[in-house]
């Protein structure tokens, strides 16, 4: 069963931030999907593209809302080549996979050459000033 942003914000920040009622850095919002940058990055401009209709896993979504988030993933990657023509896109769906928020999540992580950027060391907070210089970069045209 899926269920929309107002049953699921109570406990879910992906709802809360499509809510407006926490804070996120977005770079791509359409009717049924928005992208912003995580705030604990593997890498400089670390996206995660998620849609507004709360699911826990890919296949949770109907069809239709799967197409809208892989055309919104499709898009973002185009203004990550901004940044740099190498990046990972990935999702993880369940626990033991590596989810850490229950709602459909698909990470695009820029590449700069560094060996592994998915290390099990804690990863720096976002800043506020490199927030801002990626919102300018990855805007929209």
């Amino acid at each position: 069963m899926v269920t929309g942003p107002s049953r699921a914000s109570e406990k879910c920040v992906f709802c809360d931030i499509v809510a407006r009622r926490s804070p996120a850095w977005i770079i791509y919002e359409d009717e049924g999907t928005m992208a912003f940058l995580d705030i604990f990055p593997f890498t400089r401009g670390h996206l995660l593209v998620i849609p507004k209709h709360h699911g826990a896993r890919l296949t949770d979504l109907p069809f239709e809302q799967q197409t809208a988030l892989v055309r919104s993933l499709d898009e973002v990657c185009r203004r990550v080549e901004r940044l740099t023509d190498d990046y990972n896109v990935a999702l993880n769906a369940g626990a033991r996979a590596g989810q850490i928020v229950f709602h459909v999540h698909f990470h695009v992580i820029p590449r700069y050459g560094e060996s592994n950027p998915f290390r099990a060391t804690s990863r720096p907070p976002l800043t506020e000033l490199e927030a801002r210089t990626l919102v300018a970069e990855l805007a929209g045209d």
